[in-house]
């Protein structure tokens, strides 16, 4: 499958990176409107360097990779989706809910993919976590808490902390409970940056509710969830891809082999397509995640 990046930054370029490395994929273009960094990666990974993301279609891409800023999301997915090309937008899935849909409809009419890059998802641990959920063995799930924090990163201008950063956790709370939350509440606030930097919030998935800290101002970087059930608590350590288990009688820590998450999306977004199948977050996921994320920043 000819596969193709738009938007060669930090993201980006991890996806051009993987993408070389994978056998299933020949990856033959990338495009970003800094001509010296598309083209130093097009030369360390053998392909082609373009200016502009519409010159793509010249290269033969079947599906590409979009890691521009949020508010280009939809106006990129848009061409290559009226192109007939497979689309992985990096989350969020757009500015607004609205674009989300558009980008959504037009998937469906194109008959392509359109997966959203909410990486966490594909995550050993959290894929872990939801077996262990789903045989039973915390009981009910009543609560799951995470935080998210650490230093601001530079390359975030164009959204917040709770669009950039609490949707990993609000799409992982949604996943692991397996429904929408009916309430939302949060409080948020900017200290450092121009858009709110720090923020709690809480969903209420009825019988069970999502806890969610995330900072950009914290000196190190903490990605962790605590699931609590009725018959044992999961500690979570995203970085670590690691899960300590508790209950009345004895601590356990299943055996989990590593892997990189991204490694583990792409394989997926080009299987997806392959087989003609779902993806594992699809674009109502990011639409859906988004739609709370906004709710969070409501008056």
């Amino acid at each position: 499958m000819k596969v193709g990046v738009v938007g060669v930054g930090a993201m980006g370029g991890n996806h051009v990176r993987v993408y070389s490395s994978l056998q299933s994929c020949e990856l033959v273009g990338i495009a970003d409107m800094n001509d010296s960094l598309a083209k130093d990666l097009a030369e360390k990974y053998h392909t082609k360097a373009f200016h502009n993301y519409r010159d793509l279609l010249d290269a033969g891409v079947e599906a590409v990779s979009i890691a521009v800023p949020t508010s280009l999301h939809a106006e990129v997915a848009s061409f290559f989706l009226k192109k007939n090309v497979n689309c992985l937008v990096e989350k969020p899935i757009a500015s607004t809910v609205e674009d989300g849909l558009k980008m959504v409809e037009l998937a469906k009419k194109s008959g392509k993919k359109l997966m959203v890059g909410h990486i966490e998802r594909f995550n050993p641990a959290v894929q872990r976590i939801k077996e262990i959920i789903e045989s039973g063995r915390l009981g009910r799930i009543v609560m799951i808490t995470s935080r998210r924090v650490g230093p601001v990163p530079p390359r975030i201008v164009d959204v917040g902390i709770i669009i950039d950063l609490a949707t990993h956790d609000i799409d992982i709370a949604r996943y692991l409970y397996g429904e929408e939350p009916t309430k939302i509440f949060a409080k948020y606030g900017s200290i450092i940056h121009k858009k709110e930097d720090h923020a709690i919030i809480l969903l209420d998935f009825g019988n069970g509710a999502a806890g969610i800290e995330v900072n950009w101002f914290t000196p190190h970087k903490v990605r962790t969830s605590v699931v609590t059930g009725t018959d044992g608590i999961a500690y979570v350590d995203y970085i670590e891809q690691k899960i300590t288990i508790y209950n009345s009688r004895w601590m356990m820590e299943p055996k989990i082999d590593k892997e990189e998450p991204l490694k583990r999306e792409l394989v997926n977004f080009i299987d997806c397509i392959e087989k003609d199948v779902e993806p594992m977050v699809t674009g109502m996921d990011g639409v859906r995640t988004l739609e709370v994320a906004i709710k969070c920043l409501s008056p």
